[in-house]
């Protein structure tokens, strides 16, 4: 393997190939805001270590050699792509474009990026969104090259930038009328024990959810049991409708439901609100422009 080029080095055939083209140190140094000496000495300092001349030199003039001129043949091209990158970072910087990798719970996902893409997707069709859903794991970002992810506030880490997203939620314990017609009702978290309740894991690894609940300042946990366990809360509500028993989800996801008989609520005097969604990212330095206007779009 070819051993790397010295930062220095480059700088100095940028340097190079920036006198070959003006043909003179005086206008290369004040194109580059250097000092003519520094140039003359970073070119020679080149040749020395090439063992080879570049340049050459008399009082009146600077052209390249025969040696330089095939050096330059090989070394514009490079320079010219390195300045085209270099533009195309500049163009990204002023307009949002590019590939925004997220990751996020499947019920973040559909509660506040969906109902939102498709005005964000007119306003900038140059941002790609790359959109993860893994369970309610708790994701490294930068092990998996993800630009930001969406959480609860609980979940997400002190050293993250997180941005609110939603406003308070609320749990429901829900199921479908026709379980009371054999069951009791709860009438505290503690009952719960004793009833068929859908588990909810979080993330493919994790251990089934617990139950929080709060009264009056006192919080409960509770450990629930029941025919089934899913990562995903659309299967969740999925049983608790079809009557394979409780289910613990957002009150928002189960308005609707509620309304129209399908499902009733138990314990909602021990669900009081608690921090919804954030979008969350490493760090407030060099944000893209397109991570920005994905911000400006899901911020409440």
């Amino acid at each position: 393997m070819d051993a790397p080029v010295p930062r220095d080095e480059l700088t100095s055939l940028a340097a190079f190939a920036l006198v070959a083209d003006e043909r003179s140190f005086t206008k290369a140094a004040r194109k580059l805001g250097l000092s003519r000496s520094a140039i003359s000495h970073s070119i020679l300092t080149l040749e020395e270590r090439l063992g080879v001349r570049l340049l050459a030199r008399t009082t009146r003039s600077v052209a390249p050699t025969e040696t330089g001129q095939d050096l330059l043949a090989h070394l514009r091209p490079a320079l010219n792509d390195i300045r085209t990158s270099l533009a195309e970072l500049g163009r990204r910087r002023a307009k949002p474009a590019g590939t925004v990798r997220l990751i996020a719970p499947p019920m973040a996902v559909s509660m506040v990026v969906w109902p939102r893409l498709a005005r964000f997707a007119h306003d900038y069709p140059e941002v790609v969104l790359d959109i993860t859903t893994e369970g309610d794991s708790r994701p490294d970002l930068v092990a998996g090259r993800f630009d930001a992810g969406i959480h609860l506030g609980e979940f997400v880490q002190r050293d993250m930038v997180a941005v609110k997203i939603t406003g308070q939620q609320r749990a429901a314990i829900v199921v479908a009328p026709a379980y009371f017609d054999s069951h009791p009702k709860p009438k505290t978290p503690r009952d719960l024990t004793a009833h068929s309740c859908i588990n909810h894991r979080l993330g493919a690894s994790g251990t089934p959810y617990r139950w929080e609940f709060e009264k009056r300042g006192k919080p409960v946990t509770v450990s629930v049991s029941g025919p089934a366990i899913f990562t995903d809360p659309t299967f969740t509500l999925r049983a608790a409708l079809d009557g394979l028993g409780l289910a613990y989800v957002f009150e928002e996801d189960v308005t609707e439901h509620l309304a129209r008989g399908e499902l009733v609520r138990v314990l909602e005097d021990w669900c009081p609100p608690f921090d919804g969604y954030f979008l969350y990212y490493p760090s407030r330095r060099h944000q893209s422009p397109a991570l920005q206007a994905l911000v400006a779009a899901l911020r409440v």
